[in-house]
């Protein structure tokens, strides 16, 4: 009984008419209650697109992330005191902005083929509000509407933003605190739909953002500024494959028009309980003399309290 349940499911949540790109982008009623009503049947989908891909489907985990960054971080889960071989990985664009190696080049193509077969599966999910319906423009969080619920892929993230995104925040980005809640959607950029992104910052005290191009997928343009209120400088930097660019959250910085090819990018957040943020630009290595500290009880935080996950509960709010 329950095997046809599940296949029911499958098959419903095909069978679904999705609410139209327009009456998203309006906000329409209509369209969250679509999402809101469809929840338990699109998840129950998910689950029964694992079963029936097994075989064939890969069940991502930490083997996909680059192993210099696997071991810094099980090392200083285990001894945090070793948190300082974990800093010295991520490379400074300016205070505030860091990049390293997130993914594995030798296994990025069995992830972005895994994201293809997601795509594929039929299943309806919802694209980050005003941006287009693109190949991988998906919500990644379960407080989102029409989020990617496929079990493996939730304990993938979960992984992602607990025993690395979180305790790598704190270290270079001081966040403790203020990163107790998760939210995360992907995004590809290319000319014919989603060119740039204007200046903005984030809603977030911290954003990962995780390039997924493969080494061979070339594309011009789609530079990213990142602007040093310190120094008033623009800094320019361009994703590498599988490298990802950790940042507060408050550091202004904008995508500049993509010329040809395509880039693609799963861009997560950390922010605290009603949507805290830091109040100041602070770091808990490093430059902890530095006079751009507000909070000066971020000075007080342990190794231990940084590799160590939030007590409370994830709440159901969602920035956008």
């Amino acid at each position: 009984m329950k095997t046809m349940e599940h296949t029911n499911a499958l098959a419903e949540a095909r069978a679904l008419e999705v609410p139209s790109r327009e009456l998203s982008l309006r906000r329409d009623p209509s369209v969250s209650k679509f999402w809101n009503d469809n929840r338990k049947l699109l998840e129950t989908a998910w689950v029964q697109w694992e079963q029936e891909n097994k075989g064939n489907l890969l069940l991502p985990d930490e083997s996909l992330l680059a192993p210099k960054l696997r071991k810094v971080i099980n090392d200083a889960w285990e001894n945090p005191e070793k948190e300082t071989a974990v800093a010295d990985l991520w490379e400074e664009i300016i205070p505030g902005v860091y990049e390293t190696q997130f993914f594995d080049l030798e296994r990025l193509a069995d992830f972005r083929k895994y994201l293809e077969d997601a795509v594929n599966s039929g299943i309806p999910k919802r694209a980050p509000y005003g941006i287009q319906l693109n190949r991988y423009g998906m919500m990644l969080d379960p407080r989102s509407e029409g989020h990617f619920a496929a079990p493996s892929f939730q304990a993938f993230y979960n992984a992602i933003m607990d025993r690395y995104m979180r305790p790598i925040s704190r270290l270079l980005l001081g966040t403790y605190g203020y990163d107790n809640q998760t939210f995360g959607f992907s995004i590809q950029y290319n000319p014919d739909k989603d060119k740039d992104l204007h200046a903005h910052t984030d809603a977030s005290s911290a954003t990962l953002n995780i390039n997924t191009n493969l080494p061979d997928e070339k594309f011009t343009g789609s530079v990213v500024d990142f602007y040093d209120k310190a120094s008033g400088k623009t800094v320019q930097t361009k994703f590498q494959p599988g490298k990802a660019i950790i940042h507060r959250g408050n550091v202004p910085h904008a995508t500049h028009p993509i010329e040809s090819g395509q880039r693609s990018n799963l861009v997560v957040w950390l922010y605290g309980d009603r949507m805290q943020i830091p109040r100041g630009s602070t770091s808990s290595y490093g430059n902890i003399g530095s006079n751009t500290i507000k909070d000066v009880a971020l000075e007080n935080v342990t190794a231990r309290q940084r590799w160590s996950l939030p007590d409370g509960p994830k709440d159901t709010v969602a920035p956008f």
